[in-house]
C-alpha cells in the first residue's frame, strides 16, 4: 500500500466524519454537548459504545496477546457480562432517578462537595491517561506506515491525529459522537471479518478449521492457544478468579463509574431504553471479543505454517506490531484497506468521546457551568476542549518515550494495571454510598483516595517476596476498592437521627 492511497482512504474517512458532525451539530448549545437532550436512540447508543470500549488498543494488542496467553483474555470478557449487569440493575436507576449531566453529582448530593470532586479528580486522571495511551497506539502505527517514511516527524503525526478528532467533535459533542461512534463501529467490526476471512481464505480453510489449527498451536507459555479458562495455578495472573472477577469490577468502574461511558447512556430518553442499550451492547461485546482473539490466533498460525517473520526488538515479539504489520504487508489491499479503516475507527471512536466526557465533566464538576450563562459557556467549554486536547498530546508523547525504553510493553495490560490503582478509589467512594447510610470527615477523604492506591502499588511490587510468588492480576482493582471502603469507614460516621417533634 503506497502512501498515496493510505492518506486518500484517510481523507474520506474524515470528510464523512465532518460531514456527519456539521449535520448533528447544527443549532447546538452546550445541551446539546453535554446530554444530547436526552433524545438519543438507545440501539445508536448500544452500537456506538462498543468502538468508545474497545480502542485502538483493543484492535492492536489483543489479538498480539495470543502469543503469550491464549484465549486467557476472555476470562476478563465473561467477567464483564457480570459487571455490566450490576450497572444496568443498580448504578442506572440511580443516575436517571438523580437526573444527572455528570454522574459524579451523586457523591456531592451523597457525602458533599470534597467527596464530590475527589470522585471527579480521578475520572479525569484515569479517562485522561488511558484515553491518551489508547491514541497514541493510532498515531504510532500512522506514524511507523505513513507519516515515518514521508519523512514527517512523530509530534507532527500526533499533532494532525488530535486536531482531527477535534474539529469534529468541539462543537456537537454528545449528540456528534453517538453518530460518529456507530459509524465507526461499523468499520471496526467489519476488518476484524474481514481480516479474519483473508487470512483463512490465504491458508486455504474454512472457519472451523482455522479454529482447530488454533488449538493445535502452542503459546510461549507452552499451552493451547485456544485454551480460555484456566485453574492450575492461583500465582498466575492468568488464574480464572482472578480474571473473571478483574473484569467483572473492571467493568462497574471503567463504564458505571465512568463519565465518558455512562454520558451516552444517559443521553438515552429513558431508563428502560438505558437499559435496553447496555444489554445489547453487551451482547455485541462478547461477541466482537471473540472475534479480536480469533484474529490474533489466526496471525499467529499464518506466521508460523508459512514461516512469515515476526516483528522483534532486543530478542523479544512486538506484539503490538505483529497484527499492522501482517495487514498492511502481507495480506493483500483488501485486508490493507480495512485494516486501516478499522485502526482509525477504533482508535477515534475511543478518543473522540473520552475528549467529550473529559470536557463535559471538567465544565460541570469544577467550572460551576450550570449557574453561567449561554455564551459564556460556550467559551469556556472551547478553552476546556483545547486544553484537553493539548494534554493528550503531551501524554502521547510521553507514551512514545516509554514505549521505546520499554520493548515488548502490553499496552492493554498497562492500561488495566492503572485503571486498577485510579478507579479503585472510585469503587469505594460509590459503593461505599451505596451500601451504608453513613456519613464522613470529608477533609480526610482525599487523603484516604491517595494513600490506598499508594499501598496497593507497594503491595503488588513485592507480592512475590511477601505472599510465596503470589503475583497480582485485575484483582488489584477490587483490593483497591475494598481497601478505599475500608479507610471510609474508619474515617466515617453515624448520623444523628432527627427525633419528629
Amino acid at each position: 500500500m503506497t502512501p498515496f492511497y493510505i492518506v486518500s482512504i484517510l481523507t474520506i474517512y474524515f470528510l464523512v466524519l465532518i460531514v456527519i458532525s456539521f449535520v448533528t451539530s447544527k443549532g447546538a448549545d452546550t445541551e446539546t454537548f453535554f446530554t444530547g437532550h436526552r433524545q438519543n436512540k438507545w440501539y445508536l447508543v448500544a452500537f456506538g459504545m462498543i468502538g468508545a470500549s474497545l480502542s485502538g488498543v483493543t484492535f492492536i494488542s489483543v489479538p498480539g496477546t495470543m502469543i503469550n496467553d491464549g484465549m486467557g483474555y476472555y476470562q476478563v470478557v465473561l467477567g464483564y457480562v457480570f459487571g455490566y449487569a450490576v450497572i444496568a440493575q443498580v448504578l442506572m436507576p440511580l443516575y436517571y432517578k438523580m437526573q444527572v449531566t455528570s454522574i459524579y453529582e451523586y457523591l456531592s448530593d451523597r457525602f458533599g462537595v470534597v467527596s464530590y470532586k475527589t470522585g471527579a479528580s480521578y475520572f479525569m486522571l484515569s479517562r485522561t491517561l488511558g484515553s491518551a495511551i489508547r491514541l497514541f497506539l493510532a498515531t504510532e502505527v500512522l506514524h511507523l506506515f505513513l507519516f515515518g517514511p514521508m519523512n514527517v516527524q512523530y509530534w507532527i503525526t500526533a499533532v494532525i491525529t488530535l486536531l482531527l478528532i477535534w474539529v469534529y467533535t468541539y462543537k456537537g459533542g454528545i449528540k456528534t459522537i453517538v453518530i460518529t461512534d456507530t459509524f465507526q463501529t461499523t468499520f471496526l467490526i467489519s476488518a476484524v471479518i474481514i481480516c479474519t476471512i483473508v487470512i483463512a481464505k490465504v491458508l486455504h480453510v474454512d472457519f472451523i478449521e482455522l479454529y482447530h489449527r488454533i488449538s493445535a498451536t502452542t503459546t510461549n507459555n507452552g499451552h493451547s492457544m485456544a485454551k480460555i479458562l484456566f485453574f492450575d495455578d492461583p500465582n498466575s495472573k492468568l488464574y480464572f478468579p482472578k480474571q473473571f472477577f478483574g473484569g467483572m469490577f473492571i467493568a462497574i468502574a471503567m463504564t458505571g463509574l465512568d463519565q465518558d461511558m455512562m454520558q451516552k447512556n444517559l443521553s438515552c430518553k429513558s431508563l428502560k431504553d438505558a437499559q435496553k442499550n447496555m444489554y445489547s451492547f453487551t451482547t455485541i461485546l462478547v461477541i466482537t471479543n471473540f472475534l479480536f482473539l480469533l484474529l490474533g490466533g489466526a496471525l499467529y498460525v499464518y506466521t508460523f505454517e508459512t514461516g512469515t517473520a515476526l516483528p522483534m526488538k532486543d530478542g523479544k515479539i512486538i506484539t503490538d506490531y505483529v497484527f499492522p504489520s501482517l495487514a498492511l504487508n502481507n495480506f493483500g489491499l483488501l485486508a490493507g484497506t480495512f485494516f486501516i479503516l478499522g485502526i482509525t475507527a477504533s482508535s477515534y471512536a475511543s478518543a473522540d468521546s473520552a475528549l467529550t466526557a473529559l470536557t463535559t465533566g471538567f465544565c460541570i464538576d469544577f467550572l460551576n457551568f450550570k449557574n453561567r450563562e449561554e455564551k459564556q459557556r460556550q467559551r469556556l467549554k472551547l478553552i476546556v476542549h483545547i486544553g484537553f486536547s493539548l494534554l493528550f498530546l503531551v501524554i502521547i508523547l510521553g507514551t512514545r518515550w516509554y514505549v521505546q525504553n520499554h520493548p515488548g510493553t502490553d499496552l492493554i495490560g498497562l492500561i488495566l494495571t492503572l485503571a486498577g490503582y485510579t478507579y479503585g478509589p472510585l469503587l469505594g467512594l460509590f459503593f461505599f454510598g451505596i451500601l451504608t447510610k453513613r456519613k464522613m470527615k470529608e477533609v480526610l477523604v482525599p487523603v484516604v483516595c491517595v494513600l490506598i492506591p499508594v499501598l496497593c502499588y507497594i503491595l503488588d511490587k513485592n507480592s512475590i517476596n511477601w505472599l510465596n510468588g503470589y503475583r497480582f492480576g485485575y484483582e488489584l482493582l477490587i483490593l483497591n476498592g475494598l481497601l478505599t471502603f475500608a479507610g471510609l469507614y474508619l474515617i466515617s460516621y453515624q448520623p444523628k437521627k432527627i427525633e419528629a417533634q
